[in-house]
């Protein structure tokens, strides 16, 4: 596997506005409730790297709209995908705008990948031990599973070219579908019956508040794999964890999503300005 991904980034930036693209990748045949492009599914083990980090204030819930053959449960009087009667959800990066300018387009504010510097395209946190698994191996998965990847789609919508080999890596963890991938990358929400009002309809909205996303990413990081089991005593970590979060992601989110709403025009140096000045790590640029 071998991917060219200068001045792409299109899985991480959400690029529909800049070409006619179908409906975004899906993972099952349940349509997501939010409308965030290619949200990464993190496991278990990725999100309580995260918090650890300090980065809880990154992280956001995803729950599925339900469908007349597939178990469901009301949720705020509607119905949404369900493990034995609880809430099904998987933890990602939230996407906030940023002003991004991916295949030589000019500037625009576009949904972006909490970590994605603007400026270079490249992620704040490759290589470090908060870098989740699914992007590591991106898009090894797709590859082996003969499902069109992000790259692919760039090279049709876009031209050029991004997938320079599509042989699968020998190497790579388990796709985690089915039954083995509850408790480490799809969980379930214990107690559907204490969810706030509204919570469904603000995560449709992309409105979501922090402890909306900290109740779920707190069951999330105190799953068991395997199982729908919750260990009391790390939610309430977990999640008082993700409330405590203060980090430069969740500080330059505000501000991204701020400037995005006065429509501020794109400028160089921004992501200097807005993330590395909060403590965010540079990227090398390309050589």
């Amino acid at each position: 596997m071998e991917v060219d991904c200068e001045n792409c980034a299109g899985c991480c930036v959400d690029w529909r506005a800049l070409a006619d693209v179908p409906d975004h990748e899906r993972r099952g045949p349940q349509d997501p409730i939010d409308d965030t492009y290619n949200l990464v599914p993190l496991t278990r083990d990725d999100v309580r790297a995260v918090l650890d980090a300090g980065l809880g204030d990154a992280l956001t819930p995803r729950l599925w709209e339900a469908t007349e053959d597939s178990p469901s449960v009301a949720v705020n009087g509607r119905e949404v995908a369900a493990i034995r009667g609880q809430p099904a959800f998987f933890v990602g990066i939230r996407k906030p705008p940023k002003p991004v300018a991916p295949f030589d387009t000019e500037g625009a504010w576009l949904p972006t990948c909490a970590f994605l510097d603007p400026e270079t395209l490249q992620c704040r946190i490759h290589d470090s031990p908060v870098y989740p698994e699914e992007c590591a191996e991106y898009p090894g998965h797709n590859l082996e599973l003969g499902v069109e990847t992000e790259c692919e789609r760039v090279e049709a919508h876009v031209g050029g070219e991004r997938l320079l080999d599509d042989t699968p890596p020998e190497e790579q963890s388990s796709l985690l579908f089915g039954p083995q991938a509850v408790g480490q990358k799809v969980f379930a929400y214990p107690d559907p019956g204490d969810l706030p009002s509204g919570v469904v309809d603000r995560l449709a909205a992309g409105e979501l508040t922090d402890a909306d996303r900290a109740r779920f990413v707190a069951v999330a990081a105190a799953s068991a794999p395997g199982t729908t089991a919750v260990e009391p005593t790390k939610r309430e970590q977990a999640y008082e964890t993700v409330l405590d979060a203060d980090s430069w992601v969740g500080r330059a989110i505000d501000e991204w999503t701020e400037r995005a709403d006065r429509n501020e025009t794109p400028a160089p140096g921004l992501g200097a300005a807005v993330e590395e000045a909060r403590g965010a790590p540079e990227t090398p640029g390309w050589d």
